[in-house]
């Protein structure tokens, strides 16, 4: 039996993917909105969706939008944060939205960094994050962000989902980012509405909000006025497509240029997946089987070895597999010599039709097809666009365009072609160009000594 090669293996997101497959103080520093930051001890905390076609309108059946209440401004930004929120999630709508970067020519929005429960809040590292505003102070927000949220399994504080709510009725722009999107689910924002997380935890908000509609392959779902953005980096390309929503896609790729990150980035969470047997699983007769196959992918391996190997009737093997995991035996034993062709085409130099026949597809016609139907993209693009080689031996790197106009995406796509229409990963509503007009924002009362926005450089 030939070694696989070795991968760092996660848990539980397998069972999702494959179904879309088928699915401040002295001393402390002063950033955007306002924040202190400290250092204090580490307090420890406790079925199938259709991919929508590139480009479609949200055909979600909730209602539309109520029209923005008169005392809400759409260029007021609230970020809402909470317990032990990690600092790279919660940096990233501070950094795109709190920055005043007026003398670049850049849109400037008037940012409010908002506790979402009783402070001071720890986060990465111990840091202590003392805001200057509370909850009261997202009343006047036309865009409200929740970027993170502790647990998938722990249920947010109920005066920050009534917060939610409210804004939800009065117009406002909604938008989650990665673990963040639980905090909306659990307001009840996200029933019968079309959303994303980040890939791992994509079967647990699929299993804990089965009124939602879970799109774990998206970069950003856009469905009107609730947006939702998938894991870590991914948060910049929802926060991105909000700014290209309200001043067009130039300004887009200005302030992406600026953060040196690609505007409209494609290709979806897809190849960032990885594969293992969900803790979910572990003791079932089925955990076994689904072990044992892993361990021979190399092998010719059919859906009555497998029942076998779970003592199991090829019928009641299937039954019991689709019930439990949610798609077809065939379909995930496919889906997993996918990924494992993934992890070589990442970290070896052997020939695609090696390949192929190691991760049991027999030929490079048929793992070509598989790759096209789960991925989106061939096995050549695929290497071209992950695979590890040597700093000396990269290719010089195309810089972003000097010139983009409207409808145009600055960065270097490696998989697909330009796309006219935007970005793909961002499935919803079209561009929008123009900053909305209006009465001047509200007045909203700050605490003392905090800070004016940031200036960039």
């Amino acid at each position: 039996m030939r070694e696989r090669p070795e991968v760092e293996s996660t848990t539980g997101p397998i069972l999702e993917y494959i179904r879309i497959l088928i699915a401040g103080s002295d001393g402390t520093t002063r950033p955007a909105g306002g924040l202190r930051i400290g250092a204090v001890p580490t307090v420890t905390p406790e079925r199938a969706i259709p991919r929508p076609r590139r480009g479609a309108p949200p055909t979600s059946a909730a209602q539309p939008a109520p029209q923005l209440a008169p005392h809400r401004d759409r260029g007021t930004v609230a970020v809402i944060l909470f317990q032990h929120g990690p600092m790279f999630e919660n940096s990233i709508p501070l950094t795109v939205f709190g920055v005043d970067r007026r003398g670049q020519g850049l849109p400037y929005y008037r940012l409010l960094a908002c506790m979402g429960e009783a402070g001071p809040l720890s986060t990465t590292g111990g840091i202590l994050l003392a805001t200057p505003y509370g909850l009261a102070a997202a009343e006047a927000a036309g865009t409200i962000i929740v970027p993170a949220w502790r647990s998938p399994t722990d249920r947010p504080p109920e005066p920050a989902l009534a917060t939610l709510r409210r804004a939800a009725k009065e117009g406002a722009r909604i938008l989650g980012l990665d673990s963040g999107v639980f905090v909306l689910a659990a307001a009840g924002l996200l029933d019968g509405r079309r959303c994303t997380t980040h890939w791992l935890y994509a079967p647990t908000l699929a299993r804990r909000f089965p009124r939602t509609q879970v799109l774990p392959r998206e970069l950003c779902v856009d469905d009107g006025e609730l947006l939702t953005g998938a894991g870590a980096a991914a948060g910049l390309d929802a926060c991105l497509h909000v700014v290209r929503r309200d001043h067009g896609a130039q300004a887009a790729a200005r302030l992406a240029r600026r953060l040196v990150f690609p505007a409209g980035r494609r290709g979806g969470q897809t190849p960032y997946f990885d594969n293992d047997v969900p803790d979910e699983l572990r003791g079932d007769p089925l955990a076994d089987a689904m072990a044992w196959a892993l361990d021979h992918l190399t092998e010719p391996l059919d859906v009555d070895a497998m029942a076998a190997r779970a003592s199991m009737s090829r019928r009641s093997f299937d039954r019991k597999f689709r019930t439990t995991v949610g798609v077809a035996p065939l379909q995930w034993l496919n889906a997993q010599r996918v990924m494992y062709a993934q992890r070589m085409l990442e970290s070896t130099d052997l020939a695609m039709d090696q390949i192929a026949i190691r991760s049991g597809f027999g030929s490079l016609v048929a793992m070509r097809g598989h790759f096209r139907r789960m991925l989106s993209t061939s096995p050549t693009a695929y290497r071209n666009s992950f695979r590890t080689i040597p700093t000396d031996r990269r290719a010089p790197q195309q810089p972003f365009p000097e010139d983009v106009g409207d409808g145009a995406d600055a960065g270097v796509d490696l998989n697909a072609k330009k796309d006219e229409s935007g970005g793909e990963g961002l499935q919803g509503s079209p561009q929008e160009s123009g900053q909305e007009s209006g009465p001047p924002p509200p007045r909203v009362p700050r605490q003392s000594g905090v800070n004016e926005p940031a200036v960039d450089g």
